[in-house]
């Protein structure tokens, strides 16, 4: 009996994309200048760790590249295929050379090899990773179906991943100040509003709220779609709000009703109680 093939995430590159997708065009590792190492446009990761980056850096002041970068020819100069964190690191080592193992790839297999590497990373952002795999999309012309098959994932979680894409820019800003996690962002999907979904992410940051607590916070917020024909509101300020419930009080004073009002506010709330007396003017 053949023993079952594995799939997804952590095979080498042969298993990933096959053996006729990826050959070795020199048959060894070559030591390789710096200087002739291109970054790849496909490199998923836009942001690095400095503190992280530097402790990689002075791991290879004293021990060297310990795992070749993998490259593809490119001209005269090589393209990088994976392994950018170990390329900057030893930059800022201040070597020349790195090890690098080249390859044969097509521009999808190299697109890939750099996504999977980098998935397999515990540092990559989860909205850096969304826009890898949508990115990764675009160029290939791929559907989500055959590039949740290649990297072993559902495509149900592949789709809930690039779904983060909706997310507003404000929001964006709100979860990467906040260090929110991945599931504070899918519960702010369920707010449509841009303005509304900044605003929200704003509060559950500011008051650190836990995913289960910004899921309360979310679900007690007002419905957002008015019916059809009828106009919607977005409360921006309370004191909006506030103003109106004065102008409202003051046009039932004017008919006579002796209406009163009570407003205490406390480091949480603002409370208002309204009176209103049950005998209308003319009434027994």
């Amino acid at each position: 009996m053949a023993a079952k093939k594995p799939s997804g995430l952590g095979r080498g590159l042969g298993a990933l994309l096959g053996d006729e997708a990826l050959k070795n065009d020199s048959g060894g590792v070559l030591t390789v200048p710096i200087s002739q190492v291109e970054n790849c446009s496909s490199q998923p990761r836009k942001a690095f760790d400095p503190e992280a980056l530097e402790e990689l850096a002075e791991s290879i002041r004293r021990w060297g590249v310990l795992q070749p970068l993998t490259v593809r020819r490119r001209g005269e100069n090589w393209e990088l295929v994976a392994g950018e964190r170990r390329l900057r690191a030893a930059m800022l080592a201040g070597l020349a050379a790195v090890p690098c193992l080249p390859i044969e790839a097509e521009d999808t297999d190299s697109a890939l090899l750099a996504l999977t590497e980098n998935l397999q990373r515990r540092d990559l952002h989860f909205l850096e990773e969304a826009a890898a795999l949508s990115a990764y999309l675009r160029k290939t012309g791929e559907t989500q179906e055959e590039l949740a098959a290649k990297l072993g994932r559902s495509a149900s979680a592949l789709a809930n991943k690039l779904r983060l894409l909706k997310l507003s820019p404000g929001c964006v800003r709100e979860i990467l100040a906040g260090g929110l996690s991945e599931r504070h962002a899918r519960a702010l999907l369920a707010v449509s509003d841009p303005e509304a979904q900044a605003a929200a992410a704003k509060h559950i940051r500011e008051r650190q709220l836990s995913v289960a607590q910004a899921e309360r916070y979310l679900a007690a917020l007002p419905a957002q779609a008015a019916p059809r024909g009828r106009r919607s509101y977005i409360l921006k300020d309370v004191r909006l709000f506030l103003n109106s419930v004065d102008r409202g009080l003051r046009v039932i004073r004017e008919a006579g009703v002796d209406a009163q009002t009570e407003r205490q506010e406390t480091e949480d709330a603002i409370i208002l109680t309204i009176r209103i007396p049950r005998g209308l003017p003319g009434k027994l």
